[in-house]
């Protein structure tokens, strides 16, 4: 009677230190492009607490700022198959070239516009939603960044005149967008990774970047940028990423938690993000850069030519009946 009683107290000891190791929580490594502090980073930590809150400390974030867990494009890679938990990155067309159409360039105009485009339930999120599924990936949210410019390492004359052949090369993202933008307003686009960015202006294989906006620059770059040119080449979107098989594995109020935190982490950046473009602007400014007066009448100019000759190009190397399709919808 007593080994009896002895086992069954051994056994519920053994579950209960059992219901205890379930009762753990999870914690999901969570990437993102930016360094410590910054809005993207502070906008993050927010909602790891608001997840870490809700869920009574069962369901952790763990942040790795400034590409710690790799380059957009590679982690992109690793949270489809699952090797990182999450991310909050710009969309890697190297995975699939149809997300190309995120980056149009010209796309939208003014922020009012950017938000009928691009927030949840407007065509172009359906389609971006629907690509990052084909790679296993479930888009939580939102997060828009910036109108983008380009930064410069020197002076050119003439900079925001797009009929002008500056002579400058500078360093592209890895999309023919970006490459063939560069190239039909007066510079020369030369594609590498983020990585390696800072480093070849730094030694001057490029003579500025183009791809970001005054926060990415201020970031990442503001030691190397001499002139901001701010053009609106094209309006930045980054994703809430989470493995969809991880999503899953999650029970249903975590799910809940999530989705509930994430919809605040982007309402919370449309509200806060045309503000944060021109403060970043001045902090560009502050750290020595000078910010290139650009009109109205130069933007109309650049979107003339690049939606003339750069546009035909994405279209039909992304699949011109596909894309043409979904700008019927997003233009109308």
């Amino acid at each position: 009677m007593k080994t009896s009683m002895f086992k069954n107290l051994a056994l519920s000891t053994t579950l209960s230190i059992a219901m205890v190791g379930i009762a753990e929580a999870t914690t999901l490594k969570l990437s993102h492009v930016r360094p410590q502090d910054t809005a993207i980073d502070q906008a993050a930590q927010a909602f790891a607490s608001d997840i870490e809150r809700a869920t009574d400390g069962e369901l952790k974030i763990r942040l790795f700022p400034a590409n710690a867990l790799g380059d957009y494009t590679v982690v992109q890679e690793r949270v489809g198959l699952g090797a990182v938990d999450m991310a909050v990155q710009p969309p890697a067309s190297g995975t699939d070239k149809r997300f190309q159409l995120a980056y149009l360039p010209y796309l939208v105009q003014n922020w009012d516009d950017a938000q009928r485009v691009f927030a949840t339930g407007a065509p172009m999120r359906k389609e971006i939603e629907e690509i990052y599924a084909d790679q296993n990936i479930h888009v939580l949210a939102a997060w828009p960044v910036y109108f983008g410019g380009v930064a410069l390492n020197r002076e050119l004359e003439k900079a925001a005149d797009p009929m002008i052949d500056k002579g400058a090369k500078l360093r592209v993202p890895p999309m023919k967008s970006f490459q063939l933008t560069a190239d039909n307003i007066g510079f020369i686009g030369s594609p590498l990774p983020f990585s390696e960015a800072f480093t070849a202006v730094q030694t001057g294989v490029v003579d500025g970047v183009m791809g970001s906006g005054a926060e990415g620059y201020y970031a990442s770059f503001r030691d190397v940028t001499q002139y901001y040119l701010p053009i609106n080449t094209h309006f930045e979107m980054w994703y809430l990423l989470i493995n969809q098989e991880i999503y899953k594995e999650l029970d249903s109020a975590q799910q809940v938690a999530l989705s509930e935190a994430a919809a605040n982490f982007e309402t919370a950046r449309w509200g806060s993000a045309e503000a944060d473009q021109t403060r970043n602007e001045g902090l560009l400014k502050e750290a020595g850069a000078t910010i290139i007066p650009v009109t109205d009448e130069q933007i109309d100019a650049h979107t003339r030519i690049v939606r003339e000759k750069v546009w035909p190009e994405i279209l039909d190397d992304i699949g011109a009946d596909w894309a043409n399709d979904v700008l019927d919808k997003v233009l109308q």
